[in-house]
């Protein structure tokens, strides 16, 4: 685009934020409360190092307020543009305005410049321009997304937590090199997502985030350091144009929805890639530091409630219409479904830090109409040491149980006095869930995540073993609660690698036959191991990379997801979003509770097991599950079936696949006689009523 004529720009207005496409120009809006001078720049195309005209705003005529803003006429769709802005430069006041820095627009729809952007330069004093990040223009109504629309919450949701470039960036994928760990790739993968039964995917960061925000020598591989709230990170793109990404991601969501899968997000409004005081200045830093971020109790030092520098002040009126405009685009204009909330109790505090009892954003988002259909999940805590668990804010928010996990990793563990808190776990958690809407669809009950073992892991060390994050071992979480089965590692020994078999075997089952939403983690189903790695966030390359290849593929522990997935999804007991009532003396609840002896759980300090009955009157539907984390085998009595009806054994985490798991001819259990439980198992038998019974 040649240098544009003045006449071209007229005064425009200042809503909507960021750059509109209306009538043969787009609208420039920007918030920079202090700024005394503002330039809009525009360059010819993403990579050139000036730009093809700089356009001084005019204060009189164009600001209004806070708001600074400008109609380009003549362009359009792929323009791309950044801020300068010129203001007081006080660091001890909180005031950072660098008039030689290149902005990003806080509401870029796409960000380009990946290819010559320089993290170093935007950190150093100077003009950066050449080897900065871009916004780009988008215009969403050229996109035809063929009737397709959010999808509803299923009864219930089954997540499967992924990260988009790992899924398929291992050779292993048989993708084209320019498409293996993109979103078009993840797309080809739909129909596997379905075969293996989950409602929902839970995407790791796609919002534009600085890759080279990580230790010399290594990347970014996660995304926890975002640049840009409404962009997807263009490095997931097969498509290199400046708003190819944009596309490629809605066709990604096409493709999953058409087969039935759910979007979930997961997104860091926690803090932004600009650190602490000595990071880049990218864009908010430069617009309006004080407003956008947390102040710490020394001047020109940041609150840091994030563990990455800098605590983005979600709370301030700016901040939280941000958020929440972000967000509506998702929703609006991407088709996302729901979203998990990085670090979500950061939101909850106020600007001098303290917690407080109705957090502005976060009852905003809970009460937003246009998110009213989105699933909203919260990672309920903070790296200050918040935590929520029990009572997050805002009325509708599910959350990462933690308890859950640990609970379930110390009896698999064989941890003494586990039996009360896993009884809690099964049902719902309610002793943890304490709000007056709490659901047992609120618990989103998981073993592993991306932060952590892989599953594969959690059987296989008793250590993390991160030394190649270049931290010598200082990264990642000491408290695990693994256990590697005898042996450290990687092992030949045919009886350790049967128990590690049976114990992810047993992870799986109680996370899928337990009330709630499950989580799985991508991986986890064909035993992906990281070789201890609990914290590769800057790893992109095979520990985070899923290896496809049928040597690495576990495939009878893929067979074992997959039917335990079809089977938990069969019982409509685990469907019925309610917490289950306790048989008692007087009445036939939801849900009995069992040792070896029927009616007689083992509370003591020593017990290593359980039994549950779940029962299901009206669907004529009664399950029984056993589970043994003791060294010994146990015999269990098994209450009558339904009349008319036979017990079948549908699991036996003992027994080497296909015999683990049982299809539609699951075999009849020769007699109502105590069944024996083989060490470290779960045996779980099911039976249905007959038609006309």
């Amino acid at each position: 685009m040649p240098s544009l004529p003045t006449t071209a720009f007229t005064t425009g207005s200042a809503s909507p934020l960021g750059a509109t496409v209306a009538g043969g120009g787009v609208n420039f809006a920007v918030y920079a409360p202090r700024a005394e001078a503002v330039r809009l720049l525009l360059f010819d195309g993403p990579l050139d190092a000036a730009a093809a005209t700089v356009h001084a705003l005019d204060p009189a005529a164009d600001r209004t307020g806070p708001y600074w803003h400008v109609r380009v006429e003549g362009c359009g769709h792929g323009q791309v543009y950044g801020w300068q802005v010129d203001g007081p430069r006080d660091a001890g006041a909180g005031l950072l305005h660098d008039g030689a820095k290149l902005l990003l627009d806080p509401y870029a729809r796409a960000v380009a410049g990946q290819q010559v952007y320089d993290r170093t330069a935007a950190a150093a004093p100077g003009d950066n321009t050449a080897r900065a990040l871009r916004s780009v223009v988008v215009d969403n109504a050229r996109y035809d997304w063929q009737g397709d629309r959010p999808l509803s919450t299923p009864a219930r949701e089954v997540i499967y937590e992924m990260h988009v470039r790992g899924f398929t960036a291992h050779a292993s994928s048989g993708l084209d090199d320019g498409v293996r760990g993109t979103y078009a790739a993840l797309a080809t993968r739909a129909g596997w997502l379905r075969e293996l039964g989950v409602t929902a995917v839970e995407l790791m960061p796609v919002h534009e985030y600085d890759a080279q925000d990580a230790p010399p020598g290594r990347t970014n591989a996660w995304g926890y350091s975002p640049v840009g709230w409404f962009a997807p990170h263009a490095g997931y793109s097969s498509d290199r144009t400046p708003t190819g990404p944009v596309d490629e991601f809605r066709d990604m969501v096409r493709a999953l929805h058409r087969e039935g899968l759910r979007v979930i997000l997961d997104v860091v409004y926690n803090h932004t890639a600009e650190g602490g005081p000595d990071g880049p200045v990218l864009s908010w830093r430069g617009l309006d530091n004080r407003g956008y971020y947390l102040a710490g109790p020394e001047p020109g030092r940041y609150a840091d409630y994030t563990g990455c520098g800098n605590t983005f002040n979600s709370n301030h009126p700016v901040g939280c219409r941000l958020v929440l405009d972000s967000l509506r685009y998702w929703v609006r204009e991407m088709h996302v479904d729901g979203f998990r909330f990085d670090l979500a109790s950061v939101h909850a505090r106020g600007e001098d830090g303290r917690p407080l009892d109705r957090p502005p954003v976060l009852w905003a988002i809970g009460t937003d109409p246009e998110l009213a259909g989105a699933s909203l999940i919260a990672e309920a805590w903070d790296a200050a040491g918040l935590y929520q668990v029990g009572d997050f804010p805002g009325g509708r928010f599910a959350v990462w149980n933690g308890r859950f996990r640990d609970d379930l990793r110390r009896f698999w563990r064989g941890d003494e006095n586990t039996i009360e808190s896993l009884m809690a776990r099964i049902v719902g958690s309610p002793d943890v869930l304490r709000g007056e809407q709490a659901r047992p669809s609120h618990s989103v009950n998981f073993v592993t995540c991306h932060d952590g073992f892989t599953l594969r892991d959690l059987v296989s060390y008793d250590r993390k073993h991160n030394r190649a994050n270049g931290e010598d071992n200082r990264d990642g979480t000491d408290d695990n609660l693994s256990w590697n089965c005898g042996i450290e590692g990687a092992t030949d020994d045919p009886v350790v690698s049967a128990l590690r078999a049976r114990q992810a075997r047993n992870f799986l089952a109680l996370t899928l036959l337990s009330h709630g939403a499950p989580m799985i983690t991508s991986g986890d189903e064909s035993g992906h191991t990281r070789v201890g790695n609990n914290n590769p966030w800057c790893q992109d390359n095979g520990l985070n990379h899923l290896d496809w290849s049928p040597a690495a593929q576990d495939a009878g522990l893929l067979r074992f997801t997959r039917g335990l997935v079809a089977f938990a999804g069969s019982l409509r007991i685990l469907q019925e979003d309610r917490y289950w009532a306790a048989t008692s003396p007087e009445r036939a609840g939801d849900i009995s509770w069992h040792g070896v002896r029927l009616g007689q759980p083992d509370w003591s300090p020593r017990s290593r097991s359980l039994a549950y009955t779940l029962a299901h009157a009206e669907g004529g539907e009664l399950v029984h599950v056993m589970a043994n984390a003791g060294s010994q085998g146990l015999a269990f009595e098994v209450p009558p079936p339904l009349a008319g009806a036979r017990w079948l054994v549908v699991v036996d985490t003992a027994r080497p696949s296909p015999g683990d798991i049982a299809g539609p001819d699951a075999p009849a259990l020769p007699a109502e006689a105590p069944v024996k439980v083989a060490p470290h198992s779960v045996v779980v038998l099911a039976c249905r009523a007959r038609e006309g019974a």
